[in-house]
C-alpha cells in the first residue's frame, strides 16, 4: 500500500491484529506495525501512544457515548439516555461490517492480560463518561452513577449476544432488549 492512501488508523489496526494474530502481542512491536500497513513508526505515533492503542482507539467511544446522552430527548430519564447512547454505539461501533475485526480483537485481548487490564480501564472510563454526560443532564449524582454502571453492564450483555450471533443482528436492539433485561433484574433484589 502507498503512504498517502487514506485511512492510516484503520490500516495500522488491521495491520495489528494481524501481527499479534500471528506472532502474539509480544513478539509485535510498533515498527513492525507500521511496515505492515505500509506506513512509517510517525505515522503510527501520529495516531496512537503506543501499540496497545492500537486496539482501543483514543476515547472515542467516550465522546460517542457521552455526545449520545446529551442529545437524547430532554424527557428522556436516565436509562432512556443511556438506550440512546447504545443506540449511537450500535450504528457506528458494532456494526455488520466491523463485525469480524471485533471478534478478532477480543481474541487478541483474551489472550494477553496485559490488555485485559486496559480493556478493563477502559470500561471504567466508559461508566465514568456516561455517568459524567448524565450528570450535566441534571440527574442527582448516585442515580447517574447507577444508571452508567447498569448502562455498562446491558451494553455487555448485548455485546456477548452480538458477538456469539452470525446474523446481521442490530446491537442496538439488543443493547435495548438487555438494558430492558437489567432493568427487569434490578426489581428482584
Amino acid at each position: 500500500m502507498a503512504r498517502w492512501e487514506p485511512n492510516a488508523p484503520e490500516r495500522l489496526a488491521h495491520a495489528a491484529l494481524d501481527l499479534f494474530a500471528e506472532r502474539g502481542y509480544e513478539n509485535t512491536t510498533v515498527i513492525d506495525i507500521a511496515q505492515r500497513a505500509g506506513l512509517g513508526k510517525t505515522t503510527f505515533f501520529r495516531h496512537f501512544q503506543d501499540k496497545r492503542e492500537v486496539l482501543f482507539g483514543r476515547g472515542m467511544m467516550d465522546e460517542l457515548l457521552a455526545e449520545a446522552i446529551a442529545a437524547a430527548p430532554a424527557t428522556a430519564g436516565p436509562f432512556e439516555a443511556i438506550a440512546h447512547a447504545l443506540d449511537a454505539a450500535g450504528g457506528a461501533v458494532f456494526t455488520p461490517a466491523r463485525r469480524e475485526f471485533i471478534a478478532r480483537r477480543q481474541t487478541v485481548i483474551a489472550a494477553n492480560p496485559e490488555l485485559q487490564e486496559r480493556e478493563a480501564l477502559k470500561n471504567l472510563a466508559l461508566i465514568a463518561s456516561m455517568a459524567d454526560a448524565l450528570r450535566q443532564r441534571g440527574v442527582p449524582d448516585l442515580t447517574a452513577r447507577v444508571a452508567a454502571e447498569l448502562g455498562a453492564l446491558a451494553s455487555t450483555i448485548a455485546f456477548e449476544r452480538w458477538s456469539r450471533t452470525t446474523a446481521d443482528d442490530d446491537f442496538s436492539k439488543l443493547a435495548r432488549q438487555a438494558l430492558d433485561d437489567v432493568q427487569a433484574s434490578t426489581a428482584l433484589c
